[in-house]
């Protein structure tokens, strides 16, 4: 191979399109832009988000921040972790000293993941059918 060998692949180099340079290019006269208007002359563009003079998006919509304003802080536990617990008495502070749910948690809700086998009762923390069915069938209860 030498230097003056060397190509690029066939079909990997494009000619720029070169507008304005008569009838028999395709591009002559208009050059492609059109027939009058803001957008046919040199120089007539306007800035992002311009809706010719209305109110443009951004200005209308409220400035609310980025979180949500109807988000809950909820929260889900698993049975596998109501077993690994070491007390029998399940309420919320007892969640969070375990670290098993978030410290914001206002509700929270046992899923049925996993299986349990001792007894526990639930206070103040609401369960799924079938986790609360879980819960009774190990001999435990559920105070909602």
């Amino acid at each position: 191979m030498e230097l003056n060998t060397i190509a690029p692949a066939e079909g990997s180099k494009f000619n720029r399109r070169r507008v304005g340079r008569g009838i028999g290019s395709g591009l002559g006269k208009t050059a492609g832009r059109g027939h009058k208007g803001q957008k046919s002359r040199a120089g007539g563009f306007h800035k992002v988000g311009f809706e010719g003079g209305q109110m443009p998006m951004h200005r209308r919509l409220p400035k609310r921040g980025f979180r949500s304003m109807t988000a809950k802080l909820n929260d889900q536990i698993r049975l596998d972790d109501l077993q690994a617990l070491s007390v029998d008495v399940v309420d919320l502070l007892a969640l969070k000293q375990a670290g098993l749910v978030s410290a914001s948690a206002q509700t929270v809700k046992v899923i049925l993941a996993g299986e349990i086998k001792k007894a526990i009762t639930l206070n103040g923390v609401k369960a799924t059918k079938g986790a609360a069915a879980a819960i009774l069938a190990a001999g435990g209860s559920v105070n909602a």
